[in-house]
């Protein structure tokens, strides 16, 4: 089997895991990766063991032994540089949110069905072997009707008022900051699992930290905050939020978001609620799925290959009782995206656990109809939002 070179531009937070998810592959080549400029690009290629460094994305995009292009750049370098790789007639898997604004979000999308690449998101919930048990549980109909889909996802990382990042910059992440950045996979989840689609929200946004001090440089995603002189900036995009949802099927929703919450580390939870059961996931406890019932015992269900659904076990590495990690969960996401990329990126051999462009493009949709219902002081705002069947 012929060997696959990638390509990462913008080696943040997430790059390393990117690397990691596709080396685990074996049979891909990472070739290269692509900084902001030719120094921070040596020194992160020597960090990540990649023998190859580009200062410039465009000059990576034409590296002949790369055909697949990992985009984690910051936000509003996400257009220009996977246009530039559809154009060169490249695979490109981006990390979310797809797109700065819906009007982007719809560009991308249909430039990559143009282009007929494979074009992969990563919302990389999916990846959990017990989402996918809950989706297929939906889908057959065990939960019964869904009439209630809720949760949250809430992080403290951005509490301190000297972290300042790229995220609270509208320039370079946008009009939004905590919706975008993690309320995109809270919204992707709770529809990828539920089977049911965001009609209309009603929103209300807050920004607890109105003024953060920097340091010149952004920090990435987790880390310690750096020492030396600051700057006050204004900041405006919320880092809290909390949103009412009507779905198509007639069910309601709700979830709130943020970033500036104490103790709460990477705390993704998503409840579905049916006429005959209830299932609830929670990130933190990845390994395990409650099953809520009102004839009989509450149950929680345990990640292990012999317990979940036949279409489920390819994503069980590890036997019941051995933790798997939200690293291994990227990578049946990259698994499947590359195995998307050998069968040449048509639609048909797409598996339903991937996220593409149409849904980051959704999730740009999403979050706009958020932002507009708060604008507009607390009302209901129905989701603008044009599928690439409708399109053509």
């Amino acid at each position: 089997m012929k060997k696959l070179g990638m390509g990462l531009i913008g080696p943040g937070f997430v790059a390393a895991h990117h690397i990691d998810a596709v080396r685990r592959l074996g049979d891909v080549n990472v070739v290269a990766i692509a900084g902001s400029s030719q120094e921070s690009a040596d020194r992160k290629a020597r960090e990540y063991k990649v023998e190859r460094a580009y200062g410039d994305y465009r000059a990576l995009i034409a590296d002949p032994e790369i055909h697949v292009i990992h985009n984690t750049t910051p936000n509003h370098l996400h257009l220009p540089v996977i246009m530039a790789a559809l154009e060169a007639g490249k695979h490109i898997i981006s990390d979310k949110p797809l797109a700065m604004n819906p009007e982007e979000g719809r560009k991308l999308r249909d430039a990559a069905v143009t282009a007929r690449v494979a074009h992969v998101v990563t919302f990389n919930y999916r990846g959990n072997p017990l989402v996918q048990q809950a989706r297929g549980m939906i889908a057959r109909c065990e939960t019964g009707n869904v009439s209630f889909v809720h949760g949250h996802y809430l992080q403290d990382w951005m509490t301190d008022p000297n972290v300042y990042s790229w995220r609270s910059d509208p320039a370079k992440g946008g009009l939004t900051s905590a919706l975008g950045d993690i309320g995109s996979h809270w919204c992707d989840l709770a529809e990828h699992i539920s089977g049911q689609k965001i009609a209309s929200v009603l929103a209300d946004l807050t920004t607890v930290i109105p003024v953060r001090y920097s340091s010149g440089s952004s920090a990435e995603a987790f880390s310690k905050k750096d020492a030396g002189e600051r700057i006050p900036v204004e900041t405006r995009s919320e880092d809290l939020a909390s949103v009412l949802l009507r779905f198509e099927n007639g069910a309601r929703g709700c979830f709130s978001v943020g970033q500036v919450l104490p103790g709460h580390k990477n705390d993704l939870q998503l409840e579905v609620n049916g006429r005959a059961s209830s299932l609830k996931w929670k990130q933190e406890e990845q390994n395990e799925l409650w099953i809520g019932r009102h004839d009989q015992p509450n149950a929680v269900m345990a990640k292990d290959p012999s317990l979940v659904s036949p279409d489920v076990r390819r994503y069980v590495h590890l036997p019941g009782g051995h933790q798997e990690s939200w690293s291994d969960a990227f990578f049946n996401l990259i698994r499947d995206a590359y195995q998307w990329i050998r069968d040449g990126g048509a639609p048909a051999a797409k598996s339903a656990l991937l996220p593409t462009f149409e849904d980051g493009y959704r999730s740009n949709c999403l979050v706009d109809a958020m932002l507009r219902s708060h604008a507009a002081g607390g009302v209901w705002q129905k989701v603008e939002y044009v599928p690439a069947s409708a399109a053509r």
